[in-house]
């Protein structure tokens, strides 16, 4: 899983370094890197293993072959996908389409966010998480812990 924010320095080729910790997790993983596609839910960029990929794969599988939005999906994901593959290094390079979609130029904030990690333009990444804080705040009700089953402690 991908926990955790940092926010690391792109040079002039485009590459720049991704989490330690975030390698880590795909480590087992034949690419030996990540997958990574502008996301649709704002300018940001997504990414993940290839756990995620199944994942996504799975649940994309389950729609009907015929629905719009299963189409929709497969050519955004997979066909927006790239694999980034870590050079001795740590780092990737990001494709010039993809930094621009994120408005990344010299910096690129990476946030996990369990089974995927976004990358994010520092600037637009602190006024997200200030926003994400003030919701949280406010729905903190809405968080809740699984029952308890017998036998299990405090």
């Amino acid at each position: 899983m991908f926990f955790s924010t940092a926010t690391n320095g792109i040079d002039a080729k485009g590459r720049v370094s991704v989490p330690a910790d975030f390698r880590a997790a795909v480590a087992s993983d034949a690419l030996n890197g990540v997958f990574v596609w502008r996301s649709f839910n704002g300018p940001f960029l997504e990414g993940g293993g290839e756990a995620l990929m199944a994942e996504l794969s799975a649940a994309i599988d389950a729609m009907d072959p015929y629905d719009d939005s299963r189409t929709s999906f497969e050519r955004v994901i997979f066909g927006g996908a790239r694999p980034l593959t870590f050079d001795a290094n740590g780092r990737v390079t990001l494709p010039k389409d993809f930094a621009e979609h994120a408005g990344l130029a010299d910096k690129a904030t990476f946030v996990g966010m369990g089974r995927r990690f976004e990358i994010w333009n520092p600037d637009a990444h602190a006024e997200q998480h200030a926003a994400a804080l003030d919701f949280a705040r406010e729905n903190k009700h809405a968080l809740r812990r699984p029952p308890r089953r017998d036998g299990e402690g405090a």
